[in-house]
This record gives C-alpha cells, structure tokens and sequence, in this order.
C-alpha cells in the first residue's frame, strides 16, 4: 500500500518514522527540498500542496492521502477521492477546519459551545466599542500566528483588514485538549486530555501535560464534546480539538485541528499507540489503535532562542539524555531562527505528582535553548 502525505514539516517526519514498522511505502509533498521529510520516505516530490493539479499528479499512483497541515488544496483532495482515492480527512470536513468562520458556524449548527463571535469582512467592520476582544483571520492562521487580542483604543490600529472572526474576550482559567481518532463507521478512539500552557510572547505552547488537571464535571463536558463532534464530522479522522475553561467555568471550543498535532506529541511515549500510529492507522483502513496511557507524561516544545539564525545545535544534549524518563525528538530542520519549533522533549513518570516535579527540575536546570552553531554558548 502506498501513502501520500501533503506537507513535509516535523508532523509529517513523525508520521514517517512510525510507518516504518509497517509494510507501508511512503510518498511526501512539500515546497522545500530540504523538508523534514526529505530524507526519510520512499519518494519525495517537490511542489506546492496547495496547487489543485499538482495534488492531483502527486496522489495519482498512491492508495490513500493524508494531511500533515491543513493549508492544502480541496479541490485537488475531491479530485482525488472521486478517483477512488482514501482520503484523511474527508476534504469537506478540511473545507470547513480551513475557514474559521466556517468552523465556528459548524460549532453553532451541532450545539458545540464556543466563544460568543461575529464576523466581520474587514478592520472597518470590527466593532471597537467594546474592548478587549479577540481578532482571528479566517484563513491561513497556524501556531498563534493570525489571533491578535485588542485590548485599548490604541490597539485598534493595530487591527487586520482581513476577512476574520471577532470573540468577546474572555479570561481562561486553563487551556486543554482533547484528541480522538474516528473510523467514520462508528468507532471512536479517545485519548486522555491534555493540558497545555502557552508562551505568553510566542503565542504557541511551551507545555503539554498528560493527564490534564481538570475537574471531574469538566472533564465529562469534554467527552461529551468530542462525541458530538464524532458524530458530526463525515468521513475517518484524527481530530485534535483545543477548549479552554473560562474563570466562570465554562467550557468552550476554542478550535479543532483535523491532523497530527502537537498536543498528542506525548502519545509517541506514553500511549498504546501514537496519534501518529493512529493516524497510519486511519490511512491504511486498518482497525483503530489502543488510545489508552501507561505513565503520565509532559512535552516541553524545544524553540529557537532569540537572535539566534542559522545551522542548529541543542547546546544542552548531553544533560537531557543523562536525565531519566527524557526522549528527545529532533525536527531535523536547517535552520534555527526565533521562536521556531525546532524539536521537542518528553518526560514519563508514574503518576501527575511525580511528573510535575520532573517537569520542573528540567525547566528550573536543564539548558533549552536551540541555537546556532556560530553562537558563544559557554
């Protein structure tokens, strides 16, 4: 059987790495020649995975499709599925995940809470009477980039004039996620919630925490949330949906992401099988995996340090590898610049208490920082 994948990045290198233990043959797009993907599968095709026909040439010879960003072309993923293609996910449910305000309509059609929005074609049409608020471009947003929050008259220069979608500002008491894998048969596959903090200048999570600390009542929301979602998307699919718990307790769909994401990274150690098993899974039309966790476990996101800009060192490898219960996973891209995702680690422990003090001796002590290679580190 053969695989396609649109999209070359750190998501698609993990996909590959886990195809390998299956009789599998693999072929990846993506606009880079240097791609994280380049070196690791079986063909490698250089081209825009956002261009319709060079989706259509791409998936002509493989049995199935899938994802590893969403920014790809629709139409080709039709073309291609109307050919007898098995495509993952269904290019209408990617249709919608593409165009936030198409998302958020899809929440309020099948009763998934989410933050009270408008939307609003242009910066004219934002109302900025009432601050602060929240600005998301409808299209092409990914890790932070295109939600900017408005807080004072003065911000309000600032906003985009964009298609966007405009939600009241609400103060978060903790950001979650969940992830499941659906067959589009019936079967469905939950994996124990996540718990993500955010770095407050990159605007892109720093942490990931599994299992989440969560109330019992919030927790129960969330499934809840997901069947419904389950039952609503068409087709098989891994979805990874991100929600929030307001200060007042309310939970809300912030988005949901309809790939690999990096909010399930801790599954490679942690779980019976990966998302990105799962994922392989979905692809090959076999049976759905054993979402279930042996050990609780943490993701710290390894990010190029500031003013750094060229070939990447991890000047703390040797110290993170001494370290009991420490994976590391390197994204294999060339260049470090500020605030890329160059890489992520991964703590295991017993139980949560154990994993939090882990997790905080590593950040209290252990040396992060991607850095180029030109760079004084001593």
């Amino acid at each position: 059987m053969k695989i396609g994948i649109l999209g070359g990045g750190q998501l698609g290198r993990m996909l590959l790495q886990e195809a390998a233990n299956y009789p599998l043959q693999t072929k990846v797009l993506d606009p880079d020649s240097e791609a994280p993907c380049a070196h690791l599968c079986d063909e490698f095709v250089v081209g825009d995975f956002a261009d319709e026909e060079t989706v259509v040439a791409f998936g002509a010879d493989c049995d199935a499709i899938g994802i590893e960003i969403e920014h790809v072309s629709v139409a080709g993923l039709k073309r291609l599925q109307a050919m007898g293609k098995r495509i993952v996910p269904d290019p209408d449910v990617l249709a919608m995940i593409q165009d936030k305000g198409l998302q958020k309509a899809f929440y309020v059609e099948h009763g998934i809470p989410t933050a009270p929005f408008y939307l609003a074609g242009s910066a004219a049409e934002v109302d900025t009477s009432r601050l602060p608020l929240v600005q998301k471009t409808r299209t092409g947003g990914y890790d932070g980039k295109g939600v900017q929050v408005i807080v004072t008259a003065e911000d309000v220069g600032k906003l985009w004039d964009v298609p966007s979608i405009v939600e009241v500002f609400c103060p978060i008491a903790k950001e979650f996620a969940a992830i499941f894998a659906s067959d589009g048969q019936g079967g469905v596959r939950m994996y124990p919630l996540v718990e993500m903090v955010f770095d407050p200048v990159l605007n892109l999570v720093d942490v990931v925490r599994m299992p989440a600390q969560l109330p019992p009542e919030v927790a129960q929301k969330a499934q809840a949330i997901c069947a419904r979602l389950a039952d609503a998307f068409t087709g098989a699919g891994l979805f990874a949906v991100e929600m929030f718990v307001s200060q007042a307790g309310e939970v809300w769909v912030n988005e949901t992401a309809c790939r690999v994401h990096n909010s399930g990274h801790v599954t490679i150690e942690a779980c019976v099988s990966s998302q990105f098993d799962q994922m392989l899974r979905l692809l090959a039309g076999w049976p759905l995996g054993d979402s279930r966790a042996f050990a609780a476990a943490a993701m710290v996101n390894l990010i190029g340090y500031e003013g750094q800009s060229g070939q990447p060192v991890l000047p703390g490898l040797q110290d993170l590898l001494a370290r009991p219960s420490v994976s590391l996973h390197w994204y294999g891209k060339r260049e470090v610049r500020p605030g890329r995702k160059m890489g992520h680690i991964t703590l295991t422990a017993a139980d949560a208490d154990v994993l939090h003090v882990a997790l905080e001796t590593i950040r209290d002590n252990a040396d992060l920082r991607v850095m180029a290679d030109s760079s004084d580190v001593s």
